[in-house]
């Protein structure tokens, strides 16, 4: 008979890494350390190479394919294909996983006093310690995992608030430009005192409340003062003579920046006009002289005349050889004077024309700059007006931008629910998972001290075994009575020990029961093993009663103590070819515990 370590008979795979070391009571073991993230072990898988790692940590090393066994290289031990990591090359040691379980823990987080073991605390306390510090998922900020709620409703910076009188969702560092735009926010009339007016109803209050003062109508003149509505009259009464003088100082400013918009093209026609106005004085001076000198010289110019007609129609002259006296010499100033009599007034029309003229282009101007006053008048209410649309579209697209930021907080929020809801119903799944499994061990116990064990599917479980992917199974509990000792078998198909590769080994298991502190320590009841014969002709038994020195057979501390029983119970040969142990690819066990004196 040979002794066994113990392994529990199923393992869950988890997506966490091992233990935080902090958390162990005692002293920590190298045995119970990850090969990978060196933490303590959660969820144990043996490779078979020997060395162990969390189910997490084993997955994501094998993940890119088969990878090499660092624990072998950094012992020496390295060989080749033992020591390479490949998917279903390692399994569950549940033996391990026990053993880890029920190790004693703390909690690490500060001001913790929760004590218990590893196993209690994966179950009901990692993750939901109310001590444990995690980011605020809005502001980041970390704090304590039992203030958080009051960090959201109280502290957060980034926290939702619902505004009080419109009822829309906004963030806390948003409250003083939300109450700007609410539509709902509570104002108060300057006039009239009124209080809780909304936002939206304000503009049409002050239109019609006769207590609101509102600038005087001669304000764009230079008149300063802010008037209740129902004195406005009494105040323009009051005020006439003031309003008319600033009324006349606006016009007469008006006046003087019209005269500086009008062209220098009008200062120049007048410099033009001075000019003509010289030049028409000259003329009239010339003509003047030219009428005082005309009275003596005409008079020689006649006789000449007459001379002149007398030889050409009297006798014949004298012959031409005879020279004639010259003509008199005229001053040159007459030579001209019958063309200068009618100037006067030619030049006087040419210069009324041109005067006529310059004032229709003076008038023109005018014209145009009124008109060009009007359009830019125009222009600026659009300009107004614009800007005022514009404003109002910015504060649109403000608001809008902030409602937009608070949908997006609203989703991730969701998104958040939903992964945790995802989370939990995952945790419930294996919650069930592990109440069908404990469910269908209760369907096969026993309380008699008789089990019978049903194997199937023998064929592929001992490839299994032979492969090393599930060396060793365990059977349902049983008992010797309802309140008696609670015992299991684990089989070695493939054989363990001096019986590896040649015998199926068959073992024997005490473990803890709710009522062990009523019976009799150590357990000393016989134990008779068999595999059954399908024909009831020839059982394969063996029998052993308790080494009452030996561990495997004290009062429980952990979860089972250690496998006793038989490691060459059945030679491997009997079980090939054609036997009546093996029908329907089955196999069954037999368990009696002898209960005599108990």
């Amino acid at each position: 008979m040979a002794t066994q370590e113990p392994s529990p008979p199923s393992s869950m795979e988890s997506n966490k890494p091992g233990f935080p070391k902090k958390i162990l009571g005692n002293k920590l073991e190298d045995k119970h350390l990850c090969n990978c993230c060196h933490n303590i072990l959660r969820r144990p898988f043996q490779a078979q190479c020997g060395h162990r790692f969390c189910s997490y940590c084993f997955n994501r090393t094998v993940s890119n394919g088969p990878q090499k066994c660092n624990a072998c290289i950094k012992e020496d031990i390295f060989e080749d294909p033992t020591s390479i990591l490949k998917q279903g090359c390692a399994f569950p040691d549940n033996a391990v996983r026990r053993e880890v379980e029920n190790l004693p823990a703390v909690c690490i987080n500060e001001s913790c006093t929760w004590k218990g073991s590893i196993k209690e605390y994966e179950m009901n306390h990692e993750g939901k310690c109310e001590f444990m510090i995690i980011p605020c998922p809005s502001c980041k900020e970390r704090i304590r995992f039992n203030e958080q709620e009051r960090h959201n409703e109280r502290e957060c910076p980034e926290r939702t608030l619902n505004c009080k009188y419109c009822k829309e969702p906004f963030h806390f560092k948003n409250i003083k430009a939300h109450d700007e735009i609410c539509p709902k926010y509570p104002m108060i009339c300057e006039g009239c005192a009124k209080k809780k007016i909304p936002r939206e109803k304000y503009v049409d209050h002050i239109k019609f409340c006769s207590k609101f003062r509102t600038p005087c109508r001669f304000h764009v003149v230079g008149c300063d003062m802010s008037v209740e509505k129902e004195k406005i009259h009494d105040h323009e009464r009051a005020y006439a003579y003031e309003h008319l003088n600033l009324l006349l100082h606006y016009i007469m400013g008006m006046k003087v920046s019209m005269e500086g918009l009008q062209p220098q093209g009008l200062e120049v026609a007048g410099h033009k006009l001075v000019e003509l106005q010289q030049s028409l004085k000259e003329l009239e001076a010339r003509v003047s002289q030219l009428s005082t000198t005309s009275s003596g010289p005409p008079v020689q110019g006649a006789a000449a005349a007459a001379s002149s007609s007398s030889s050409s129609s009297g006798p014949p002259g004298p012959p031409a050889s005879v020279p004639l006296p010259p003509p008199p010499t005229l001053p040159p100033t007459l030579s001209v004077s019958t063309s200068f009599t009618p100037l006067p007034s030619s030049v006087g029309a040419a210069l009324e024309l041109q005067l006529h003229s310059e004032k229709t282009k003076v008038a023109e101007l005018g014209r145009r700059c009124t008109e060009l006053e009007v359009k830019a008048g125009t222009f600026e209410n659009v300009v107004c007006v614009l800007n005022r649309e514009v404003e109002r579209f910015a504060t649109t697209m403000e608001a809008s931008n902030r409602q937009h930021k608070l949908d997006q907080d609203k989703i991730e929020a969701l998104s958040n629910k939903v992964r945790q809801l995802e989370r939990t119903v995952g945790l419930k799944d294996l919650t069930v998972a592990e109440m069908e499994g404990r469910l269908r061990e209760m369907s096969a116990t026993t309380f008699d001290g008789v089990f019978i064990w049903r194997i199937s599917d023998f064929a592929k479980k001992r490839q299994d075994a032979i492969a090393g992917r599930a060396p060793a199974m365990f059977s349902p509990a049983f008992y010797t009575s309802k309140y008696g000792y609670k015992m299991c078998l684990r089989i070695y198909l493939n054989g363990d020990g001096t019986g590896r590769g040649s015998h199926l080994s068959l073992f024997f298991v005490v473990m803890r029961g709710l009522s062990d502190a009523l019976l009799k320590w150590p357990f000393n009841q016989k134990v008779t093993l068999m595999l059954l014969d399908q024909s009831n002709r020839e059982h394969i038994i063996d029998a052993f009663r308790p080494d009452v020195t030996s561990s495997s057979f004290q009062r429980p501390v952990s979860e089972m103590n250690i496998a006793s029983g038989c490691p060459l119970f059945c030679p491997l040969s009997k079980l090939d070819g054609k036997n009546t142990y093996i029908r329907d690819d089955t196999i069954f066990i037999k368990a009696i515990v002898d209960l005599t004196g108990l």
